[in-house]
C-alpha cells in the first residue's frame, strides 16, 4: 500500500471512530427518509416516479447539508496537525507533505461517502420497495447520491485550503462557516439581488448562467434537476431540461475542478508552512 493510501485508511478509521459520524449517518438516513415519504406524495399526478421526487427533495438537503459536514470534517485537517505536534511527528516519517493532504483528503470522503451511501441508499431502498420505479429513476437516484460525494469532495477540498491557510484552528472554523455562508447562502441571493436590480436587462441568459455554474453547489443543483426528464417534471423544470447547453459531462467536469484546484492549492501552501 502506498503512503496515501496508508494515510487516507487512518484517516478513515479515526473519523468512524467518531460517535459524530455515525450521529451523521444517522440524520442523513432520518432527514433522507422523512423528505421521500413526505415528497412522494405528489408523484401520482407527475410523469415522474417516486424516486424523481425523492431526487428533488434530496438535492435541495444535500446543497445545505453535505458542504457543512465535509467543513466539519476538514477545517482542521492540516492547521489541527501542526497545533497538537503531530505534524512534526507525522513528516519524521518517509512521506512527502503533499501525500499527507491526499491522504487526508481521501480518507475524510472516504467518511463522508459512508454517511452519503449508506443514509441515502437506505431511503433509495425504502422508497423503491414501496412504489414502481423504473430504470430511470433508478439511474437519476444513483446520480444524485454520486454527485452528492462529489460535492462533499469540493468542499473537503475547501475545507483543507482554509486549514491550510489558517494560523490556528478558531480561525480555521471561522473561515470554513464564512465559507459555507458565502456558496451555499449569500451567493443566490446576490444573484437574485443582481437580477432585482437590472432594469435594463443587461444581464444575458449567458452572463447569468455561467455566474450560476460559477458556484459548485449550483452546478450540483443544475445536474440534479435537469440532467433526467424525469426529475425536471418533478421539479418543474420539464421546460428547461436539455435546453441550456449545459451538458452533464461539463456539469461534472466543473465539479472535478473545483475539487482539484483547492486541494492542489492546499497541498502548496502545506508545502510552505512553519511546523
Amino acid at each position: 500500500m502506498t503512503a496515501v493510501g496508508r494515510l487516507a485508511l487512518k484517516e478513515f478509521r479515526d473519523g468512524v471512530r467518531n460517535r459524530w459520524v455515525v450521529a451523521t449517518i444517522l440524520l442523513l438516513g432520518g432527514l433522507a427518509l422523512g423528505l421521500t415519504f413526505v415528497g412522494s406524495a405528489p408523484a401520482g399526478a407527475l410523469k415522474a416516479s417516486a424516486l424523481d421526487v425523492a431526487v428533488v427533495s434530496l438535492a435541495t438537503l444535500s446543497v445545505y447539508l453535505v458542504p457543512l459536514i465535509a467543513l466539519m470534517i476538514s477545517f482542521d485537517a492540516i492547521i489541527g496537525e501542526i497545533e497538537r505536534g503531530t505534524a512534526l511527528v507525522l513528516l519524521s516519517y518517509p512521506v512527502a507533505r503533499w501525500q499527507v493532504v491526499a491522504g487526508k483528503f481521501f480518507g475524510q470522503l472516504s467518511v463522508l461517502a459512508l454517511a452519503i451511501l449508506v443514509g441515502y441508499g437506505v431511503a433509495g431502498f425504502v422508497t423503491g420497495a414501496t412504489s414502481e420505479s423504473g430504470a430511470a429513476g433508478w439511474a437519476s437516484y444513483a446520480a444524485m447520491a454520486a454527485s452528492s460525494i462529489l460535492l462533499g469532495a469540493v468542499f473537503i477540498a475547501l475545507g483543507m485550503l482554509m486549514s491550510a491557510l489558517a494560523s490556528e484552528r478558531a480561525m480555521a472554523a471561522g473561515l470554513a462557516v464564512a465559507l459555507w455562508l458565502v456558496f451555499v447562502v449569500l451567493y443566490d441571493l446576490g444573484l437574485l439581488g443582481l437580477l432585482f436590480a437590472d432594469e435594463t436587462q443587461s444581464v444575458s441568459p449567458v452572463l447569468f448562467q455561467s455566474l450560476l455554474l460559477a458556484n459548485p453547489t449550483d452546478a450540483y443543483r443544475v445536474f440534479n434537476l435537469t440532467a433526467f426528464d424525469g426529475v425536471a417534471e418533478a421539479a418543474g423544470l420539464a421546460g428547461l431540461a436539455g435546453t441550456q447547453g449545459v451538458s452533464r459531462s461539463l456539469l461534472i467536469g466543473l465539479l472535478v475542478l473545483w475539487a482539484a484546484a483547492p486541494l492542489g492549492a492546499a497541498a502548496a501552501l502545506f508545502q510552505r508552512k512553519e511546523l
